[in-house]
Formats: C-alpha cells, sequence, structure tokens
C-alpha cells in the first residue's frame, strides 16, 4: 500500500467528516485507487458511493487543501 500524505490523511477526514461518508465505503474506494491506480474521488463517485455535487465538493475542498 501506498504511503498516505497529509493531504491525503486530511481528504480521507474530509469525506468523514463533512460528507460523512462511511469508512467501509472510503476502503472499498481506497483498495479500488491501489488496485487500479485511480483518483480516489472518480473512483468514488464511480461506484456510487457520492453524488456528482459531493464530488464538485471534494474538488472544491482540494483547490483549497
Amino acid at each position: 500500500m501506498a504511503a498516505v500524505t497529509n493531504t491525503q490523511n486530511r481528504l480521507l477526514g474530509f469525506l468523514k467528516e463533512e460528507l460523512l461518508l462511511p469508512s467501509d465505503s472510503i476502503d472499498l474506494a481506497l483498495r479500488q485507487c491501489n488496485q487500479r491506480s485511480g483518483s480516489l474521488p472518480i473512483i468514488l463517485w464511480h461506484y456510487g458511493l457520492i453524488t456528482l455535487d459531493q464530488l464538485s465538493s471534494i474538488y472544491d475542498w482540494l483547490e483549497t487543501a
């Protein structure tokens, strides 16, 4: 598993605390990211774990992180 950066840790906190995503959903997406080398926000959306509005919120958050 790849090392988690400070920004990634803060993103995981944002997903849990602000978007209220369950840990199981985040864990699934992280596993898929590692297997497919994909983007966490896109994988969350692809699997229907977040809405387009939430995806937009994530990218807005990433711009200021």
